[in-house]
């Protein structure tokens, strides 16, 4: 057996978080090429055996549409250690499930187009991030196009943030201009070099201080102004600041020639903590080296129609996994053998012999398995409740052929409980005609798309006045059904939502009746 605290010493396991188009699916793909997953071809980089570049998009409507829309893990070595890459869906529809997400990481990289600075999906997401206590490091990407004055997108990350920026790497120059980057702890100069469509690791002329400054004039004489500026404002690096939240290093370049990816990757085995004990529901750290214990933070099925499967993705929170042990479910209490145990990087899948806390394993076939439940070995343990996100967007969702009425509640089951969209049911309509929640609008249309596409079941999914949801109890759910403009829902997980068609007539019911359960669901009016 391996020391489950050493090898958790030398795993990394992040996410990435970005408005769309701010090049957060092209920097994965760079971290697999510079990880050694991905090999160069002339002008673009692909997956070994030719498969298509988009290694962490592999859902049919991803690739339609142009944006990451689930999450998919992706695992590469990289200066002797093993980096877990968790790829979050880029829009802020699917904020819901970067927070389950982020439940299994240790970190986050914030990537920012330098052109435009932070953008309204990116402060959402990294709120998600802030409710989670996830330490940030920013990437500001596309340093090679024209953009932003690079202390002016400090100050933005300061003032709409709260947070501190600590640029590790300092450009010199932008745009057409730039020349390369400063690293502010070692005082190299990194000179820029293009690649050709990226599809190799950049080339780094390492150049002394005093050749840039006869070679790049008054570039380098500007950079140094910033550095001195950044020095007397005392912008260092603290780990424990970091660490907390306070705190983001900096770092700038281009993921599309991959320039400045070698410093972010250096950065999350240097900065990033490494895995450390998951407190339990009770408040209890359950030690690294305690027996085998896992939390299930993604469900996902039907990702290879061939396969028609369900995967159930759990972190490795304590011990040693072993392809083929039996655990023990927490929530049903039952047995559950891991013969068909995987690692998933998008749709290839690789058979998992071993893993350690950090780690994520595949569970396949895992039916009975939901977000937040835990498995273990000999010591029993339960983690804290993941809560569901207030969703703002309500659809009826009916079949549009009535012989394929098994197919449709099939479909709704399965992705309840993937969580695509929370699912609704009134006591007199029941399974006919289920109201589906969501936080964003763009989750109907996967599940539109999902439902007739994987379950040969066409909808119609017909719009709704309901504008705000509440959680109530049996009580005060008597009271409400009586009431216009109030209509009560059971969830899955067996919780009563009262959903309400004006925010206005909610708050004056609050106001007139304070006895009655209207609890807040998260992110609130997000």
């Amino acid at each position: 057996m391996a020391d489950p605290r050493a090898e958790a010493s030398r795993r990394r396991t992040f996410a990435i978080i970005s408005h769309p188009d701010a090049g957060k699916t092209t920097l994965t793909e760079k971290f697999l090429l510079y990880g050694g997953a991905l090999t160069s071809g002339a002008g673009s980089v692909k997956a070994k055996g030719d498969r298509r570049s988009a290694t962490s998009d592999w859902m049919e409507l991803e690739q339609q549409r142009g944006i990451s829309i689930t999450s998919t893990v992706l695992q590469f070595p990289y200066r002797d250690n093993v980096l877990n890459l968790l790829d979050t869906p880029g829009h802020r529809d699917f904020s819901e499930d970067t927070y389950r997400v982020l439940a299994a990481t240790d970190a986050a990289i914030m990537v920012l187009d330098g052109s435009k600075g932070i953008e309204s999906q990116t402060r959402k997401l990294f709120e998600v991030c802030r409710a989670r206590e996830i330490p940030i490091v920013t990437f500001i990407n596309k340093w090679d196009r024209p953009g932003r004055d690079a202390l002016e997108l400090l100050d933005e990350i300061e003032e709409q943030l709260i947070l501190e920026p600590v640029p590790i790497s300092w450009p010199v120059g932008d745009g057409d201009r730039f020349r390369g980057l400063i690293d502010r702890q070692s005082g190299d100069f990194i000179r820029y070099t293009r690649t050709a469509g990226g599809s190799t690791e950049a080339p780094e002329e390492f150049v002394s201080a005093e050749r840039a400054e006869a070679e790049e004039g008054e570039l380098w004489l500007e950079a140094q102004e910033g550095i001195e500026l950044l020095d007397v404002t005392e912008r260092d690096f603290d780990a424990k600041r970091f660490q907390s939240g306070e705190l983001s290093p900096v770092f700038f370049g281009s993921a599309l020639t991959n320039f400045g990816v070698r410093l972010i990757l250096d950065a999350m085995v240097d900065l990033v903590p490494s895995p450390s004990p998951r407190v339990d529901r009770e408040g209890d750290p359950r030690p690294l080296e305690a027996p085998f214990s896992g939390i299930v933070f993604k469900v996902q099925a039907n990702m290879d129609k061939a396969h028609r499967d369900r995967v159930a993705f759990l972190r490795v929170c304590s011990g040693q996994f072993d392809r083929g042990m039996v655990v023990t479910h927490e929530p049903t209490g039952r047995p559950f053998a891991t013969k068909y145990a995987q690692s998933v990087s998008g749709q290839e899948r690789e058979t998992i012999e071993q893993a350690f806390p950090g780690d994520v394993v595949g569970l396949v076939n895992a039916n009975d398995f939901r977000v937040g439940d835990a498995v273990y070995v000999n010591t029993a343990v339960q983690w804290p409740l993941v809560p569901a996100f207030a969703p703002a967007h309500f659809r009826i969702a009916r079949t549009l052929d009535t012989s394929k009425t098994k197919q449709f509640r099939s479909g709704i089951t399965q992705l309840d409980e993937e969580g695509v969209v929370q699912v609704l049911r009134e006591p007199d309509v029941g399974n006919q005609a289920p109201i589906l929640a969501a936080v964003g609008p763009l989750q109907f249309e996967v599940v539109q798309h999902r439902l007739e596409n994987e379950f040969g079941a066409p909808v119609e999914l017909v719009p709704c006045s309901w504008t705000t949801a509440r959680i109530t109890d049996t009580n005060s759910a008597e009271k409400l059904r009586g009431m216009s403009g109030v209509t009560v829902t059971a969830r899955s997980d067996g919780e009563l939502l009262a959903l309400f068609e004006s925010p206005y007539w909610l708050q004056r019911l609050e106001m007139d009746q304070p006895e009655l359960t209207l609890t807040k669901l998260i992110a609130e009016g997000t």
